[in-house]
């Protein structure tokens, strides 16, 4: 079976990272699989929001150790160029907006492919771990820039050295996530949020994310440019059209991501 499901339901490409026996760990088949999934969501018209999650008991617990070890085994800056960066890359340039549903242990790259995706909703029972720390290696995929952006500087300093186990009650309090659900309700309350999301302004969305991006990096007067230049583009779409016409005729809108 594949390491990595695939499946487009109305409007939501569906992504599950397939090797529940080793908790979800990436190897390389699954890393690159993940890639080309990824680019394929990004290219179909009829996908308007992304929707990654886990098989079996965990989101992912990160790199499969496996791979680092023997006669065969990969060099840490090849599974980096050519696996990590390359998936949070894709999530955060891809044009559509990317949910994680983190259903169980979300640890060292699973935890910050996670954490950069656009919305990240988590189960009752899931948890984050910066693991990095426990084998001597630092926070890699991004993690080192987003998740003191998300918690701030003083609190992600700790969790990277310290390793410890972050559960979803305390990501959510902290913003390191959107929100968790009980178990119970986990899916069908995740899949509501990627089935709201299909239905939005698409390009518009896709307009903020780029503008999100380039905050990082621009100054207030060069971000202020920028918000000039995606809002002129958001007004001549379609949907923009549509949300104007709905909102003056009393009606929801029909956005069609055009």
């Amino acid at each position: 079976m594949s390491s990595i499901l695939f499946e487009i339901k109305q409007g939501v490409a569906f992504i599950t990272l397939n090797r529940p026996e080793k908790f979800n760990s990436f190897n390389r088949e699954m890393a690159l699989l993940l890639q080309a999934k990824l680019d394929e969501a990004a290219s179909l018209h009829e996908v308007r929001a992304v929707y990654i999650t886990g098989a079996g008991k965990a989101f992912s617990a990160g790199q499969d150790i496996s791979e680092l070890v023997g006669d065969n085994k990969l060099e840490i800056r090849q599974i980096l160029s050519e696996h990590y960066n390359p998936i949070v890359k894709r999530i955060r340039n891809l044009p559509k907006p990317v949910v994680a549903a983190v259903n169980g242990v979300a640890a060292g790259a699973g935890a910050n492919i996670a954490l950069c995706c656009d919305i990240v909703i988590a189960a009752g029972s899931a948890s984050f771990i910066q693991a990095f720390s426990k084998i001597g290696l630092i926070p890699d995929s991004g993690g080192t820039f987003t998740l003191p952006r998300l918690i701030g500087w003083q609190k992600a300093s700790a969790l990277m050295m310290m390793g410890d186990k972050v559960t979803a009650t305390d990501a959510e309090k902290m913003g390191m996530i959107y929100q968790y659900f009980p178990d119970e309700n986990f899916e069908e309350e995740s899949k509501k949020i990627a089935a709201a999301l299909s239905q939005m302004p698409t390009k518009g969305l896709a307009f903020t994310k780029h503008a999100l991006n380039n905050s990082f990096h621009n100054n207030w007067e060069e971000q202020l440019l920028l918000e000039d230049e995606y809002q002129q583009k958001a007004a001549a779409t379609t949907d923009y059209s549509e949300g104007i016409s709905a909102f003056l005729e009393k009606r929801k809108a029909n956005f069609k991501g055009d």
